[in-house]
């Protein structure tokens, strides 16, 4: 089965991407920071919360590099936070979304990775 990490802190939300990955057949696992999840292999997404995430976008961007180079990084925060969302994608995040833009393409997230 296909394997995503959720980096949020945000149950709420959290759930409907769950749904959505589940709907696509992903196992998804979730987590406060990167630091404090294991990593292995089979890890094809990790989405990212910039609004509630405890580590760095930096951080993050290299510890999964490093564990599992050919995860797919997803960023996602409020349409507010330019500086975050910009910062995600100066680290090497693949795609990095607002808010509105990760809930309004939840069906077709899991299918393009």
């Amino acid at each position: 089965m296909s394997q995503a990490l959720l980096l949020s802190t945000d149950l709420f939300f959290a759930s409907r991407i769950k749904s959505a990955a589940v709907e696509a057949g992903y196992e998804m696992s979730m987590g406060k920071s990167i630091e404090k999840v294991t990593l292995n292999e089979g890890l094809q997404v990790v989405i990212v919360d910039l609004a509630t995430t405890g580590s760095t976008v930096e951080a993050i961007a290299q510890h999964v590099r490093q564990q599992t180079p050919a995860a797919r990084l997803i960023a996602f925060g409020p349409h507010v936070q330019t500086g975050r969302l910009s910062a995600a994608r100066d680290a090497g995040f693949d795609l990095v979304l607002t808010r509105g833009q990760l809930d309004h393409g939840l069906g077709q997230l899991f299918s393009k990775a």
